[in-house]
């Protein structure tokens, strides 16, 4: 129960009195400063809750040069962003953490070569304390942006190679995609099927050139016609299922690099009177209950913890900003996180 009287805000010094303590330990206390003993910080958030004690965040920003707000930069239409479930569990996974860490997510958007300026002209305006970037592309200009800011920034899977980007001096949050793609062929192998496609995603994503890149490395002769390039959509799923069909009329498998791509081509299997996984075995890559557990058949498919991985780039995001040094070209680099993956083994193969 607090004790703000109406019309009267209560102050630091208010704050202090009632703790026992001094200002400049409330101030710390309410910044999440660590040099304060566990019972007497306890008894500043007391005195905090009773009192109603609301900090002047305006002043708090000049004092801690923060904003509590972080830009997470999607570069996908909006409307993919609100129906693919796996952007879904990543911005949980990232507003969970932000959340606990007091902040705010601030989403931009880059459909458009012209959203580029007006993005970076909000980055570098500073409004926000860092940023969570992902869906880059080969040839985007986000990396190269964001260091030559200073901007602290996380990558949602690793920047793709082949723009000039230096990757290996980004910090990134990705899963084990080649590894991955090596398991599913390999167990689609190990059920005897011999004529395996792949369905993968766009190949100026990293994720999507992993995984075919994983499959290649399983099928060294695998021929090219057993390869269709989609989108990571639905309908791009089905799209590149009915081109394999019309090129491989005999083929007995296929590896789909997104679950979402995978429930397009069930679609089409089931249209072509195909039985899966009688006559073609089909395993995804996700593990997005809402698709792999509701698909018919239940769908095998590649596991990576989506929402775990949106955490771990905001828990990686406020060690750059706790420690800007490791955010600048001449600080130690921080470590990127490959996290792993496993095969969920249902009824599709």
């Amino acid at each position: 129960m607090t004790e703000r009287s109406s019309g009267y805000r209560p102050t630091l010094e208010d704050v202090a009195h009632r703790a026992g303590v001094s200002k400049s330990t409330v101030s710390r206390v309410i910044n999440r400063e660590p040099r304060v003993r566990a019972a007497v910080a306890e008894r500043v958030r007391q005195a905090v809750d009773e009192l109603g004690y609301v900090p002047n965040q305006a002043a708090r920003s000049l004092v801690t040069r923060r904003n509590n707000a972080v830009a997470v930069v999607v570069t996908e239409p909006q409307n993919r962003l609100f129906v693919d479930p796996y952007f879904n569990c990543l911005l949980r996974g990232i507003r969970q953490e932000l959340v606990q860490q007091g902040a705010q997510p601030v989403l931009l958007f880059i459909e458009e070569p012209d959203d580029y300026p007006r993005v970076g002209n909000f980055l570098g305006g500073g409004h926000v304390d860092g940023a969570l970037l992902f869906s880059l592309r080969t040839d985007d200009p986000l990396p190269a942006m964001v260091e030559h800011m200073g901007l602290p920034a996380v990558f949602g899977g690793r920047p793709a190679d082949g723009s000039g980007h230096r990757s290996h001096t980004y910090t990134y949050v990705d899963a084990d995609n080649r590894g991955g793609a090596r398991e599913a062929v390999r167990y689609l192998l190990s059920l005897g099927r011999r004529r395996i496609a792949t369905i993968t995603g766009p190949l100026n994503q990293a994720s999507a050139i992993d995984r075919l890149d994983g499959y290649r490395d399983v099928l060294l002769d695998a021929l090219p016609q057993l390869v269709a390039e989609s989108d990571f959509t639905l309908q791009g799923g089905a799209d590149a299922m009915v081109r394999l069909l019309d090129r491989c009329p005999d083929l007995d498998a296929v590896f789909v690099a997104s679950d979402l791509m995978a429930s397009g081509a069930l679609r089409i299997l089931r249209e072509r009177g195909l039985r899966v996984p009688e006559d073609v075995a089909v395993v995804g890559f996700d593990d997005l209950a809402t698709i792999a557990e509701a698909t018919e058949p239940p769908l095998t498919t590649v596991h990576q913890d989506i929402e775990g991985m949106g955490r771990l780039m905001a828990q990686l995001l406020f060690k750059r900003t706790a420690d800007p040094s490791a955010s600048t070209e001449g600080g130690p680099p921080m470590s990127s996180v490959v996290t792993p993956v496993r095969l969920a083994v249902r009824q599709s193969a």
